[in-house]
């Protein structure tokens, strides 16, 4: 069995939470309601807040960045516990798992192009499921997927389903330039943290249902999940470093912190403009209500 235990395994059945961002860029408006939504969650609950540095795409991370994002996270006297987990020191970790399934005869090699499985509408048919590539080409690794229908219960959003085999197929572990792929690290360094809650972006709820099948079969639990508003620009497009997201000015953290409350659907009182952060993040734990969060799909309550 892959390992599971941590530096926070004397938490017991409290609640652990985490706050995970890709050091790609300096924290923007989106990036700050998931860490102030999972950090209020947390601290709502008295729970312990982790925070995990995604920093497995080492051409996409500046030098520093980190540092920056712990600065900003720091001047918005969002205080973490623990110390800072960093997925490159994890790699042998996934290494372990991937063998696992690799054992179990769960993965194969796959060379097929990102247009082709554009052309596919994303859906990937199983093309080299069959096909015995060999270790020397230059392939991703996939998991295979079965029929089954995950369903779980979002505690914003509502209840969701996915049938991986028709909405998402054989999805990759491992890319073709040898990094690992998010959702087999996410799995793994939750199980190892012992997540329990993660509060995120609504962008990543269809990546839900994959990471639930791969905490089945590795023998992982399955936190509970909770989908926030992501914010859009002018343009539509996700409010992100990719598409030049402007960074989080610190120096006006008050009006930040009480902005994003305010996109999260909580009514901060007018009297808390000009107040310190201090007293603004007390009110806001006090105060912190999951449901009021704003939904964004028409999705059945859950049962």
């Amino acid at each position: 069995m892959a390992e599971v235990n941590s530096p926070a395994s004397n938490l017991g059945n409290n609640y652990i939470g985490r706050f995970a961002p890709s050091p790609t860029g300096p924290l923007h408006f989106g990036s700050l309601l998931a860490a102030l939504a999972s950090y209020l969650d947390a601290r709502s609950s008295n729970g312990t807040w982790l925070l995990r540095m995604e920093d497995l795409d080492p051409p996409r991370e500046p030098a520093g960045t980190d540092q920056i994002i712990l600065d900003q996270l720091q001047a918005l006297e969002l205080s973490w516990d623990g110390e800072v987990l960093y997925q490159s020191s994890r790699l042998p970790a996934y290494e372990e798992c991937l063998q696992q399934l690799t054992d179990s005869g769960l993965c194969f090699r796959c060379d097929c192009s990102r247009p082709r499985i554009k052309s596919l509408g994303s859906v990937y048919d199983g093309h080299c499921r069959d096909r015995d590539l060999g270790e020397t080409r230059n392939s991703a690794i996939r998991l295979r997927v079965d029929n089954s229908q995950i369903e779980f219960c979002d505690q914003i959003q509502g209840a969701y389903s996915q049938r991986l085999i028709e909405d998402v197929g054989d999805f990759i572990l491992r890319r073709k330039d040898g990094l690992f792929a998010y959702q087999l690290a996410v799995v793994v360094d939750d199980a190892f943290q012992n997540i329990n809650r993660i509060v995120r972006g609504y962008d990543l709820l269809d990546s839900t249902p994959r990471q639930i099948y791969l905490q089945r079969i590795l023998g992982f639990p399955t936190p509970s999940y909770a989908h926030i508003p992501v914010v859009t620009n002018e343009q539509g497009q996700k409010l992100s470093k990719q598409h030049f997201a402007e960074p989080i000015d610190t120096r006006n953290g008050s009006e930040q912190v009480l902005l994003a409350l305010k996109f999260l659907g909580q009514q901060p009182p007018d009297s808390l403009r000009g107040s310190k952060l201090k007293t603004i993040l007390e009110w806001a734990r006090e105060h912190w209500d999951i449901q009021a969060v704003p939904k964004l799909a028409n999705m059945p309550l859950c049962s």
